[in-house]
Protein backbone atom coordinates (compact mmCIF):
# COMPACT_ATOMS: atom_id res chain seq x y z
CA UNK A 1 0.00 0.00 0.00
CA UNK A 2 1.18 3.55 -0.69
CA UNK A 3 -0.28 6.44 1.28
CA UNK A 4 0.90 10.05 1.56
CA UNK A 5 3.49 10.27 4.33
CA UNK A 6 2.25 11.90 7.51
CA UNK A 7 4.87 13.38 9.79
CA UNK A 8 4.96 14.29 13.44
CA UNK A 9 3.38 11.24 15.04
CA UNK A 10 3.92 11.34 18.78
CA UNK A 11 5.68 8.42 20.45
CA UNK A 12 4.21 7.49 23.80
CA UNK A 13 4.89 4.29 25.72
CA UNK A 14 2.58 3.45 28.61
CA UNK A 15 4.51 1.20 30.95
CA UNK A 16 1.58 0.29 33.16
CA UNK A 17 -0.41 -1.03 30.23
CA UNK A 18 2.55 -3.05 28.96
CA UNK A 19 2.97 -4.61 32.40
CA UNK A 20 -0.76 -5.34 32.52
CA UNK A 21 -0.51 -7.01 29.14
CA UNK A 22 2.36 -9.18 30.34
CA UNK A 23 0.38 -10.26 33.37
CA UNK A 24 -2.66 -11.01 31.22
CA UNK A 25 -0.51 -13.13 28.95
CA UNK A 26 0.95 -15.06 31.87
CA UNK A 27 -2.53 -15.74 33.19
CA UNK A 28 -3.91 -16.69 29.78
CA UNK A 29 -5.00 -20.30 29.71
CA UNK A 30 -5.01 -20.59 25.93
CA UNK A 31 -2.19 -21.78 23.68
CA UNK A 32 1.03 -19.78 23.63
CA UNK A 33 1.05 -17.22 20.82
CA UNK A 34 3.29 -17.68 17.84
CA UNK A 35 5.46 -14.86 16.51
CA UNK A 36 4.21 -15.86 13.10
CA UNK A 37 0.58 -15.18 13.94
CA UNK A 38 -0.69 -12.03 12.24
CA UNK A 39 -1.86 -9.00 14.15
CA UNK A 40 -5.45 -7.87 13.57
CA UNK A 41 -6.50 -4.25 13.01
CA UNK A 42 -10.30 -4.20 13.09
CA UNK A 43 -11.74 -0.87 11.91
CA UNK A 44 -15.46 -0.09 12.15
CA UNK A 45 -16.95 3.03 10.56
CA UNK A 46 -20.39 4.05 11.79
CA UNK A 47 -23.14 4.68 9.20
CA UNK A 48 -20.76 4.33 6.25
CA UNK A 49 -22.66 3.47 3.07
CA UNK A 50 -20.82 1.70 0.24
CA UNK A 51 -20.41 4.91 -1.68
CA UNK A 52 -16.69 5.61 -1.81
CA UNK A 53 -14.57 6.18 -4.86
CA UNK A 54 -13.67 2.50 -4.89
CA UNK A 55 -17.41 1.70 -4.85
CA UNK A 56 -17.89 3.76 -8.00
CA UNK A 57 -19.08 7.02 -6.44
CA UNK A 58 -17.32 9.70 -8.49
CA UNK A 59 -18.64 12.60 -6.43
CA UNK A 60 -17.33 11.76 -2.96
CA UNK A 61 -13.67 12.36 -2.01
CA UNK A 62 -12.16 9.27 -0.35
CA UNK A 63 -8.54 9.00 -1.61
CA UNK A 64 -7.27 6.95 1.32
CA UNK A 65 -9.97 4.29 1.24
CA UNK A 66 -9.50 4.16 -2.52
CA UNK A 67 -5.74 3.62 -2.23
CA UNK A 68 -6.26 1.01 0.48
CA UNK A 69 -8.72 -0.76 -1.83
CA UNK A 70 -5.94 -1.30 -4.37
CA UNK A 71 -4.21 -3.66 -1.93
CA UNK A 72 -7.30 -5.20 -0.32
CA UNK A 73 -10.19 -7.40 -1.31
CA UNK A 74 -13.20 -5.14 -1.80
CA UNK A 75 -16.49 -6.94 -1.26
CA UNK A 76 -19.10 -5.27 -3.45
CA UNK A 77 -22.09 -7.28 -2.20
CA UNK A 78 -21.63 -7.38 1.57
CA UNK A 79 -24.69 -7.15 3.84
CA UNK A 80 -25.23 -6.49 7.52
CA UNK A 81 -27.70 -8.59 9.51
CA UNK A 82 -29.62 -5.63 10.89
CA UNK A 83 -29.55 -1.97 9.82
CA UNK A 84 -29.03 -0.54 13.29
CA UNK A 85 -25.85 -0.18 15.34
CA UNK A 86 -26.40 -2.42 18.36
CA UNK A 87 -27.83 -5.52 16.64
CA UNK A 88 -25.41 -5.32 13.69
CA UNK A 89 -22.34 -5.03 15.90
CA UNK A 90 -23.52 -7.70 18.33
CA UNK A 91 -23.97 -10.07 15.40
CA UNK A 92 -20.43 -9.45 14.15
CA UNK A 93 -18.78 -9.61 17.55
CA UNK A 94 -20.57 -12.82 18.58
CA UNK A 95 -20.52 -14.53 15.18
CA UNK A 96 -24.26 -15.11 15.41
CA UNK A 97 -27.34 -13.66 13.80
CA UNK A 98 -29.69 -11.32 15.67
CA UNK A 99 -32.25 -14.07 16.27
CA UNK A 100 -29.53 -15.92 18.20
CA UNK A 101 -27.92 -12.96 19.98
CA UNK A 102 -31.33 -11.69 21.08
CA UNK A 103 -30.28 -8.13 20.19
CA UNK A 104 -33.12 -7.15 17.89
CA UNK A 105 -32.98 -3.35 18.10
CA UNK A 106 -31.04 -0.45 19.60
CA UNK A 107 -32.27 -1.13 23.12
CA UNK A 108 -30.80 -4.65 23.23
CA UNK A 109 -27.71 -5.09 25.41
CA UNK A 110 -25.86 -8.19 24.30
CA UNK A 111 -24.01 -8.82 27.58
CA UNK A 112 -27.22 -8.70 29.65
CA UNK A 113 -28.90 -11.09 27.22
CA UNK A 114 -25.82 -13.33 26.82
CA UNK A 115 -23.78 -12.99 30.04
CA UNK A 116 -21.45 -15.86 29.14
CA UNK A 117 -20.97 -14.93 25.49
CA UNK A 118 -17.43 -15.09 24.09
CA UNK A 119 -16.84 -12.17 21.76
CA UNK A 120 -14.43 -12.03 18.84
CA UNK A 121 -11.63 -10.34 20.84
CA UNK A 122 -12.21 -12.68 23.80
CA UNK A 123 -11.75 -15.63 21.49
CA UNK A 124 -8.51 -14.20 20.12
CA UNK A 125 -7.29 -13.57 23.68
CA UNK A 126 -7.75 -17.28 24.40
CA UNK A 127 -5.21 -17.93 21.66
CA UNK A 128 -2.58 -15.55 22.98
CA UNK A 129 -3.63 -12.23 21.49
CA UNK A 130 -3.42 -8.97 23.42
CA UNK A 131 -6.70 -7.12 22.83
CA UNK A 132 -7.34 -3.37 22.80
CA UNK A 133 -10.33 -1.20 21.86
CA UNK A 134 -10.83 2.45 21.02
CA UNK A 135 -14.04 4.16 20.02
CA UNK A 136 -17.43 2.70 19.21
CA UNK A 137 -17.17 -1.10 18.99
CA UNK A 138 -20.42 -2.53 20.38
CA UNK A 139 -22.56 0.54 20.96
CA UNK A 140 -22.40 3.79 22.89
CA UNK A 141 -21.83 3.29 26.63
CA UNK A 142 -21.19 -0.40 25.95
CA UNK A 143 -17.42 -0.90 25.91
CA UNK A 144 -17.68 -4.38 27.50
CA UNK A 145 -14.49 -4.61 29.60
CA UNK A 146 -14.76 -8.40 29.54
CA UNK A 147 -13.86 -8.38 25.85
CA UNK A 148 -10.54 -6.54 25.95
CA UNK A 149 -7.31 -6.41 27.91
CA UNK A 150 -7.50 -2.64 27.44
CA UNK A 151 -11.12 -1.62 26.87
CA UNK A 152 -12.36 1.80 25.81
CA UNK A 153 -9.10 3.71 25.43
CA UNK A 154 -9.87 7.40 25.01
CA UNK A 155 -7.87 10.55 24.30
CA UNK A 156 -6.86 12.21 27.58
CA UNK A 157 -9.10 15.24 27.14
CA UNK A 158 -12.13 12.94 26.93
CA UNK A 159 -11.36 10.96 30.10
CA UNK A 160 -12.38 13.71 32.51
CA UNK A 161 -15.37 13.21 34.85
CA UNK A 162 -17.38 15.66 32.70
CA UNK A 163 -16.65 13.76 29.49
CA UNK A 164 -16.29 10.08 30.36
CA UNK A 165 -20.00 9.24 30.23
CA UNK A 166 -20.86 11.40 27.23
CA UNK A 167 -21.29 10.01 23.74
CA UNK A 168 -18.71 11.37 21.29
CA UNK A 169 -21.75 12.12 19.14
CA UNK A 170 -22.31 15.08 21.49
CA UNK A 171 -18.83 16.63 21.14
CA UNK A 172 -18.46 19.91 19.28
CA UNK A 173 -15.48 22.23 18.80
CA UNK A 174 -17.22 25.60 18.64
CA UNK A 175 -17.80 27.22 22.04
CA UNK A 176 -21.14 28.72 21.02
CA UNK A 177 -22.42 25.31 19.88
CA UNK A 178 -21.33 23.76 23.18
CA UNK A 179 -23.09 26.48 25.17
CA UNK A 180 -26.20 26.08 23.04
CA UNK A 181 -26.20 22.30 23.61
CA UNK A 182 -25.77 22.78 27.37
CA UNK A 183 -28.92 24.94 27.40
CA UNK A 184 -30.83 22.40 25.32
CA UNK A 185 -29.66 19.64 27.65
CA UNK A 186 -30.96 21.51 30.70
CA UNK A 187 -34.39 21.78 29.07
CA UNK A 188 -34.34 18.10 28.11
CA UNK A 189 -33.56 17.05 31.68
CA UNK A 190 -36.41 19.17 33.02
CA UNK A 191 -38.79 17.23 30.79
CA UNK A 192 -37.14 13.85 31.32
CA UNK A 193 -34.52 13.29 34.04
CA UNK A 194 -33.61 10.01 32.28
CA UNK A 195 -33.10 11.57 28.85
CA UNK A 196 -30.94 9.57 26.43
CA UNK A 197 -27.19 9.95 26.99
CA UNK A 198 -27.76 12.25 29.95
CA UNK A 199 -29.48 14.72 27.68
CA UNK A 200 -26.31 15.49 25.74
CA UNK A 201 -27.03 13.64 22.48
CA UNK A 202 -27.78 14.86 19.95
CA UNK A 203 -26.93 18.51 19.45
CA UNK A 204 -27.17 20.54 16.27
CA UNK A 205 -27.11 18.37 13.13
CA UNK A 206 -23.94 19.90 11.63
CA UNK A 207 -20.74 21.68 12.58
CA UNK A 208 -18.27 23.31 10.21
CA UNK A 209 -15.36 24.80 12.17
CA UNK A 210 -11.85 25.86 11.26
CA UNK A 211 -9.85 23.42 13.38
CA UNK A 212 -7.25 20.66 13.00
CA UNK A 213 -8.34 17.06 12.61
CA UNK A 214 -7.40 16.09 16.15
CA UNK A 215 -9.55 18.86 17.62
CA UNK A 216 -12.44 16.51 16.84
CA UNK A 217 -12.89 13.12 18.46
CA UNK A 218 -12.06 10.78 15.57
CA UNK A 219 -8.85 12.67 14.81
CA UNK A 220 -7.84 12.59 18.47
CA UNK A 221 -8.49 8.87 18.76
CA UNK A 222 -6.52 8.24 15.56
CA UNK A 223 -3.51 9.85 17.24
CA UNK A 224 -4.11 7.67 20.30
CA UNK A 225 -4.42 4.57 18.11
CA UNK A 226 -1.02 5.31 16.55
CA UNK A 227 0.55 5.74 19.98
CA UNK A 228 -1.03 2.46 21.04
CA UNK A 229 0.22 0.63 17.94
CA UNK A 230 3.76 1.78 18.72
CA UNK A 231 3.39 0.45 22.24
CA UNK A 232 1.89 -2.84 21.05
CA UNK A 233 4.77 -3.31 18.63
CA UNK A 234 7.13 -3.50 21.62
CA UNK A 235 5.16 -6.35 23.16
CA UNK A 236 6.16 -9.88 22.32
CA UNK A 237 2.75 -11.12 21.31
CA UNK A 238 0.27 -10.60 18.50
CA UNK A 239 -2.42 -8.01 19.05
CA UNK A 240 -6.06 -7.50 18.16
CA UNK A 241 -6.90 -3.80 18.02
CA UNK A 242 -10.49 -2.69 17.41
CA UNK A 243 -11.01 0.94 16.44
CA UNK A 244 -14.50 2.35 15.96
CA UNK A 245 -14.90 5.68 14.16
CA UNK A 246 -17.97 7.73 15.08
CA UNK A 247 -18.30 9.76 11.92
CA UNK A 248 -20.15 9.89 9.57
CA UNK A 249 -22.86 9.22 12.17
CA UNK A 250 -25.03 12.20 13.02
CA UNK A 251 -24.35 14.94 13.86
CA UNK A 252 -22.16 15.76 10.87
CA UNK A 253 -19.22 17.30 12.69
CA UNK A 254 -16.00 17.73 10.73
CA UNK A 255 -13.25 20.31 10.18
CA UNK A 256 -14.01 23.02 7.64
CA UNK A 257 -11.43 21.81 5.13
CA UNK A 258 -13.53 18.68 4.48
CA UNK A 259 -16.67 20.74 3.95
CA UNK A 260 -14.65 22.84 1.52
CA UNK A 261 -14.05 19.80 -0.68
CA UNK A 262 -17.64 20.10 -1.94
CA UNK A 263 -19.87 22.69 -3.56
CA UNK A 264 -23.22 22.13 -1.88
CA UNK A 265 -25.19 23.39 -4.85
CA UNK A 266 -23.42 20.97 -7.17
CA UNK A 267 -24.10 17.85 -5.10
CA UNK A 268 -26.49 15.40 -6.73
CA UNK A 269 -29.59 14.67 -4.67
CA UNK A 270 -31.34 11.30 -4.45
CA UNK A 271 -32.90 10.25 -7.75
CA UNK A 272 -35.79 8.51 -5.97
CA UNK A 273 -37.04 10.92 -3.28
CA UNK A 274 -40.34 9.11 -2.88
CA UNK A 275 -41.75 6.07 -1.11
CA UNK A 276 -41.40 2.82 -3.08
CA UNK A 277 -44.53 2.11 -5.07
CA UNK A 278 -46.87 -0.49 -3.52
CA UNK A 279 -44.63 -1.10 -0.51
CA UNK A 280 -46.23 -1.62 2.92
CA UNK A 281 -46.04 1.29 5.34
CA UNK A 282 -44.01 -0.54 8.00
CA UNK A 283 -41.18 -1.08 5.50
CA UNK A 284 -40.03 2.54 5.78
CA UNK A 285 -38.34 4.05 8.82
CA UNK A 286 -39.64 7.18 10.51
CA UNK A 287 -36.34 9.12 10.17
CA UNK A 288 -36.61 9.52 13.93
CA UNK A 289 -32.85 9.79 14.31
CA UNK A 290 -32.89 13.17 12.58
CA UNK A 291 -35.46 14.39 15.10
CA UNK A 292 -32.94 13.82 17.89
CA UNK A 293 -30.97 16.81 16.56
CA UNK A 294 -32.57 19.86 18.15
CA UNK A 295 -32.56 21.83 14.89
CA UNK A 296 -34.50 19.01 13.16
CA UNK A 297 -37.12 18.20 15.79
CA UNK A 298 -39.85 19.06 13.25
CA UNK A 299 -39.00 16.07 11.01
CA UNK A 300 -41.91 13.69 10.38
CA UNK A 301 -42.35 10.25 8.83
CA UNK A 302 -41.55 10.41 5.07
CA UNK A 303 -45.12 9.36 4.28
CA UNK A 304 -46.28 12.57 5.98
CA UNK A 305 -43.72 15.15 4.84
CA UNK A 306 -40.22 15.46 3.40
CA UNK A 307 -37.28 17.76 3.97
CA UNK A 308 -36.79 20.92 1.98
CA UNK A 309 -34.15 20.90 -0.74
CA UNK A 310 -31.94 23.30 1.26
CA UNK A 311 -32.00 21.00 4.28
CA UNK A 312 -31.39 17.94 2.11
CA UNK A 313 -28.37 19.62 0.53
CA UNK A 314 -27.00 20.66 3.92
CA UNK A 315 -27.30 17.12 5.29
CA UNK A 316 -25.76 15.48 2.24
CA UNK A 317 -22.93 18.01 2.34
CA UNK A 318 -22.38 17.24 6.01
CA UNK A 319 -22.43 13.49 5.41
CA UNK A 320 -19.90 13.74 2.58
CA UNK A 321 -17.65 16.03 4.64
CA UNK A 322 -17.79 13.57 7.54
CA UNK A 323 -16.90 10.65 5.25
CA UNK A 324 -13.94 12.57 3.82
CA UNK A 325 -12.82 13.39 7.37
CA UNK A 326 -12.91 9.75 8.42
CA UNK A 327 -11.14 8.86 5.18
CA UNK A 328 -8.28 11.16 6.21
CA UNK A 329 -8.19 9.61 9.70
CA UNK A 330 -8.09 6.12 8.18
CA UNK A 331 -5.30 7.16 5.84
CA UNK A 332 -3.26 8.47 8.76
CA UNK A 333 -3.85 5.22 10.62
CA UNK A 334 -2.67 3.07 7.71
CA UNK A 335 0.34 5.34 7.10
CA UNK A 336 1.27 4.95 10.77
CA UNK A 337 0.93 1.18 10.50
CA UNK A 338 3.37 1.29 7.58
CA UNK A 339 5.81 3.63 9.33
CA UNK A 340 5.97 1.20 12.25
CA UNK A 341 6.60 -1.73 9.90
CA UNK A 342 3.47 -3.43 11.21
CA UNK A 343 1.76 -3.57 7.83
CA UNK A 344 3.84 -6.61 6.89
CA UNK A 345 2.15 -8.83 9.47
CA UNK A 346 -1.16 -7.14 10.24
CA UNK A 347 -4.48 -8.15 8.71
CA UNK A 348 -6.63 -5.06 8.30
CA UNK A 349 -10.40 -5.35 8.15
CA UNK A 350 -12.45 -2.21 7.57
CA UNK A 351 -16.23 -2.24 7.42
CA UNK A 352 -19.39 -0.20 7.90
CA UNK A 353 -21.97 -1.46 10.36
CA UNK A 354 -24.90 -0.65 8.03
CA UNK A 355 -25.87 1.73 5.26
CA UNK A 356 -27.61 5.11 5.44
CA UNK A 357 -30.21 6.93 3.40
CA UNK A 358 -29.54 10.40 2.01
CA UNK A 359 -33.05 11.17 0.80
CA UNK A 360 -33.59 7.88 -1.03
CA UNK A 361 -37.23 6.81 -0.71
CA UNK A 362 -37.85 10.29 0.69
CA UNK A 363 -36.17 9.25 3.93
CA UNK A 364 -32.96 9.57 5.94
CA UNK A 365 -30.89 7.51 8.36
CA UNK A 366 -30.98 3.68 8.31
CA UNK A 367 -33.42 1.32 10.11
CA UNK A 368 -35.04 -0.56 7.22
CA UNK A 369 -34.55 -3.76 5.23
CA UNK A 370 -33.91 -1.92 1.97
CA UNK A 371 -30.56 -2.56 0.32
CA UNK A 372 -29.63 1.10 0.79
CA UNK A 373 -29.49 0.30 4.53
CA UNK A 374 -28.29 -3.31 4.63
CA UNK A 375 -25.54 -3.22 2.00
CA UNK A 376 -22.20 -2.17 3.50
CA UNK A 377 -18.59 -1.52 2.53
CA UNK A 378 -16.16 -4.28 3.49
CA UNK A 379 -12.39 -4.50 2.94
CA UNK A 380 -9.99 -7.27 3.97
CA UNK A 381 -6.24 -6.77 3.57
CA UNK A 382 -3.90 -9.73 4.20
CA UNK A 383 -0.25 -8.78 3.59
CA UNK A 384 0.78 -12.44 3.49
CA UNK A 385 -1.31 -12.97 0.38
CA UNK A 386 -0.64 -10.22 -2.19
CA UNK A 387 -2.92 -11.94 -4.68
CA UNK A 388 -5.92 -11.34 -2.38
CA UNK A 389 -6.52 -7.86 -3.81
CA UNK A 390 -9.32 -6.94 -6.16
CA UNK A 391 -13.11 -6.84 -6.27
CA UNK A 392 -15.42 -9.64 -5.17
CA UNK A 393 -19.04 -9.65 -6.34
CA UNK A 394 -20.07 -12.74 -4.34
CA UNK A 395 -22.72 -12.43 -1.65
CA UNK A 396 -21.14 -12.14 1.81
CA UNK A 397 -22.42 -11.10 5.25
CA UNK A 398 -20.88 -9.30 8.21
CA UNK A 399 -21.59 -12.35 10.38
CA UNK A 400 -18.85 -14.01 8.31
CA UNK A 401 -16.12 -11.82 9.83
CA UNK A 402 -15.65 -13.81 13.07
CA UNK A 403 -14.92 -17.15 11.35
CA UNK A 404 -12.94 -15.42 8.60
CA UNK A 405 -10.49 -13.80 11.02
CA UNK A 406 -10.07 -17.05 12.92
CA UNK A 407 -9.33 -18.85 9.67
CA UNK A 408 -6.82 -16.22 8.51
CA UNK A 409 -5.08 -16.19 11.89
CA UNK A 410 -4.88 -19.98 12.00
CA UNK A 411 -6.87 -20.35 15.21
CA UNK A 412 -9.84 -22.52 16.01
CA UNK A 413 -13.20 -21.49 14.53
CA UNK A 414 -15.92 -22.01 17.18
CA UNK A 415 -18.48 -24.59 16.13
CA UNK A 416 -21.42 -22.29 16.91
CA UNK A 417 -20.61 -19.73 14.21
CA UNK A 418 -23.56 -18.68 12.03
CA UNK A 419 -21.40 -17.28 9.27
CA UNK A 420 -18.66 -18.83 7.18
CA UNK A 421 -15.03 -18.06 6.46
CA UNK A 422 -14.41 -15.79 3.49
CA UNK A 423 -10.84 -17.03 3.12
CA UNK A 424 -11.73 -19.01 -0.04
CA UNK A 425 -12.88 -15.75 -1.66
CA UNK A 426 -9.54 -14.12 -0.88
CA UNK A 427 -7.96 -16.90 -2.88
CA UNK A 428 -10.58 -17.02 -5.63
CA UNK A 429 -13.10 -14.14 -5.62
CA UNK A 430 -14.99 -15.59 -8.59
CA UNK A 431 -16.53 -18.45 -6.61
CA UNK A 432 -19.79 -18.34 -4.64
CA UNK A 433 -20.03 -19.38 -0.99
CA UNK A 434 -23.74 -18.77 -0.41
CA UNK A 435 -26.84 -18.23 -2.48
CA UNK A 436 -28.45 -15.61 -0.25
CA UNK A 437 -27.78 -13.00 2.43
CA UNK A 438 -30.20 -12.56 5.35
CA UNK A 439 -31.18 -9.68 7.59
CA UNK A 440 -34.18 -8.51 9.54
CA UNK A 441 -35.58 -5.31 10.99
CA UNK A 442 -37.83 -4.77 13.99
CA UNK A 443 -40.23 -1.85 13.62
CA UNK A 444 -41.36 -0.64 17.01
CA UNK A 445 -44.76 1.02 17.63
CA UNK A 446 -43.33 4.51 18.11
CA UNK A 447 -41.95 4.39 14.56
CA UNK A 448 -44.89 2.98 12.60
CA UNK A 449 -47.79 4.91 11.15
CA UNK A 450 -50.37 2.57 12.69
CA UNK A 451 -48.63 2.24 16.07
CA UNK A 452 -48.26 -1.51 15.65
CA UNK A 453 -45.15 -3.65 15.96
CA UNK A 454 -43.62 -5.68 13.14
CA UNK A 455 -40.67 -7.88 12.26
CA UNK A 456 -39.45 -7.95 8.68
CA UNK A 457 -37.37 -10.92 7.52
CA UNK A 458 -35.23 -10.08 4.50
CA UNK A 459 -33.29 -12.16 1.96
CA UNK A 460 -31.14 -11.00 -0.95
CA UNK A 461 -30.23 -13.40 -3.75
CA UNK A 462 -28.28 -12.85 -6.95
CA UNK A 463 -31.38 -11.39 -8.60
CA UNK A 464 -34.09 -10.67 -6.04
CA UNK A 465 -34.69 -9.02 -2.70
CA UNK A 466 -37.57 -10.64 -0.82
CA UNK A 467 -39.06 -9.56 2.53
CA UNK A 468 -41.84 -10.98 4.68
CA UNK A 469 -43.40 -8.85 7.42
CA UNK A 470 -45.11 -10.29 10.50
CA UNK A 471 -46.82 -8.78 13.49
CA UNK A 472 -44.43 -9.02 16.40
CA UNK A 473 -44.98 -10.01 20.04
CA UNK A 474 -42.13 -8.20 21.78
CA UNK A 475 -42.83 -9.69 25.19
CA UNK A 476 -42.68 -13.23 23.88
CA UNK A 477 -40.07 -12.36 21.23
CA UNK A 478 -42.08 -14.20 18.58
CA UNK A 479 -43.57 -13.53 15.18
CA UNK A 480 -47.35 -13.58 14.89
CA UNK A 481 -49.60 -13.35 11.87
CA UNK A 482 -48.33 -12.56 8.41
CA UNK A 483 -48.72 -8.85 7.57
CA UNK A 484 -47.16 -8.06 4.18
CA UNK A 485 -44.43 -8.92 1.71
CA UNK A 486 -42.05 -7.15 -0.64
CA UNK A 487 -40.26 -8.27 -3.80
CA UNK A 488 -37.74 -6.31 -5.83
CA UNK A 489 -35.91 -7.38 -8.94
CA UNK A 490 -32.49 -5.91 -8.18
CA UNK A 491 -31.27 -6.45 -11.72
CA UNK A 492 -34.09 -4.40 -13.26
CA UNK A 493 -34.81 -2.15 -10.28
CA UNK A 494 -31.54 -1.75 -8.30
CA UNK A 495 -32.90 1.22 -6.31
CA UNK A 496 -35.93 -0.80 -5.18
CA UNK A 497 -38.54 1.69 -6.28
CA UNK A 498 -41.37 -0.73 -7.13
CA UNK A 499 -42.61 -3.59 -4.98
CA UNK A 500 -43.67 -6.32 -7.44
CA UNK A 501 -44.79 -8.93 -4.92
CA UNK A 502 -48.49 -8.63 -5.79
CA UNK A 503 -48.11 -9.10 -9.55
CA UNK A 504 -49.81 -12.39 -10.57
CA UNK A 505 -46.92 -13.37 -12.86
CA UNK A 506 -44.59 -13.45 -9.83
CA UNK A 507 -46.59 -16.01 -7.83
CA UNK A 508 -44.19 -18.89 -8.49
CA UNK A 509 -41.18 -16.71 -7.73
CA UNK A 510 -42.79 -15.65 -4.44
CA UNK A 511 -43.43 -19.26 -3.44
CA UNK A 512 -39.87 -20.31 -4.18
CA UNK A 513 -38.34 -17.33 -2.39
CA UNK A 514 -40.63 -17.76 0.62
CA UNK A 515 -39.51 -21.36 0.98
CA UNK A 516 -35.89 -20.30 0.63
CA UNK A 517 -36.32 -17.57 3.25
CA UNK A 518 -37.83 -20.03 5.71
CA UNK A 519 -35.06 -22.58 5.04
CA UNK A 520 -32.66 -19.94 6.30
CA UNK A 521 -28.95 -19.26 6.14
CA UNK A 522 -27.91 -22.88 6.67
CA UNK A 523 -29.65 -24.00 3.50
CA UNK A 524 -28.13 -21.10 1.56
CA UNK A 525 -24.57 -22.33 2.13
CA UNK A 526 -23.12 -23.83 -1.01
CA UNK A 527 -20.57 -26.00 0.82
CA UNK A 528 -23.21 -28.36 2.21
Amino acid sequence: MTFPRIEGLSKVFIGIAVLAGSICLMLNCGPSPSKEQPNILFVIVDDLRPELGCYDNREIKTPHFDTFAEAAMVFKRAYCQNAACAPSRASVMLGKRPASTGVLNLSGKFRQINPDAVTLPQHFHKFGYYTVSLGKIFHNHMHDPVSFDEPDLRPAEYRTPEMIDRDPESFYYDDELNEELAQVRAERLKKNPNAYAGGWAYGRSTENSEAPDNAFYDGAQTDLALETLERLKAQNQPFFMALGYYRPHLPFVAPKKYWDLYDREELSLATNPYLPKDSPSMAMNAAYELKACYDLEYVKHPAVSQLSEDTARLLKHGYYASVSYVDACFGKLIQGLQDLGLDKNTIVVAWGDHGWKLGEHGSWCKQTNYNIDTRVPLFIYDPRNPSSAGDCESLVELVDLFPTLCDLAGIEIPDYMEGMSLKPLLENPEQELKSAAFSHYHQRPKNTLDGKQYMGYSMVTAKYHYVEWYYWDDEGKAAGDFAARELYNNQLDPDENVNISELPENAEIIQALSEKLKAGWQAARLDR
